[in-house]
Order: C-alpha cells, then structure tokens, then sequence
C-alpha cells in the first residue's frame, strides 16, 4: 500500500531518493505552512528537522513511498530513536492534505550541518526549482542559533 511522504531536507534530492527509494515516486511540491526548517543534532553534525513556527513556511516535496520504501526511509532517518513520525497537514495548490513527514526528536539541540549535507539539500532546493532564500535564510537562523547556544554553555 503507498503512502504520502514529505521530504524537506537531504530526500528533495532527486538523485539520493532514487538511490535510496527506487520505486518512490512524485506526487506533488507543496509546502508546510506555521512551520520553520531548522537544523539539529550534534554541535559539529546537525541535520533538517521542522518546528511549529507562525507565519513560516517550508517548501516541500511529497513522494509516493511504498512500505520498501519506507523501511529504507527509517532505516536512513534512525527511526524512532533520532527521528519520529507524525502525519501532519500539507498544503499542495492551496488544498490541504494528509501526509507523513519525518520530525526530529526535540531533546536535540542546535548544531551546524555539514557542508556536504546542505550541498546535498541545495541541489533538492534546484532539482524541484524551489526559493533558495527560504533554504538561506534557515542557514542564517542556524548560525545565530549555534552562536547563542554555545554562548549559554
């Protein structure tokens, strides 16, 4: 049985997805709406997640994922101990739709993502010809983010 999946980090990556999940296919762009791309994880290693944030948006890829798939997805994502997942609401040509979407455990803490790693998002933001200033400014966030966070230790 397929299901809806929301990619918002490193699996808007055309070739990683395909790679990854062969038989995974588009379904649809959209965007998650009063949501924030942010960055988790280690200090030196963080990856995507998103938080609830009003009046922020993130642009989205849904992929049809079949349960192969979402092993693979699990597997990559260290499902349930670094990721969760929830079924959340997508908005996709201004209607509102069901999906599951990967979500960061919130013990994590801010921490700088590799350069390979928002390389491997960019090309994602390129691929499906989404607004790079949003992928920008989350970069931006992040730095004054890791700054306040290792100032508070």
């Amino acid at each position: 049985m397929e299901k809806l999946y929301i990619a918002y980090g490193s699996n808007l990556n055309l070739a990683q997805m395909a790679s990854r999940c062969p038989s995974a296919s588009i379904y649809a762009k959209g965007v998650l709406n009063n949501w924030a791309l942010v960055y988790r994880g280690s200090k030196t290693n963080s990856h995507a997640t998103i938080i609830r944030k009003q009046n922020s948006t993130v642009p989205v890829l849904i992929w049809n994922i079949k349960p192969e798939d979402e092993y693979q997805l699990d597997i990559y994502e260290e499902y349930p101990n670094y990721y969760f997942k929830k079924n959340i609401m997508v908005t996709i040509e201004g209607k509102k739709k069901k999906a599951m979407v990967y979500i960061m455990n919130e013990n994590q803490l801010p921490g700088k993502p590799s350069e390979q790693y928002v390389k491997t998002i960019l090309q994602g933001y390129l691929d499906n010809d989404m607004d790079i200033d949003i992928l920008k400014k989350s970069l931006e966030v992040n730095s004054s983010e890791c700054t306040k966070y290792l100032s508070d230790i």
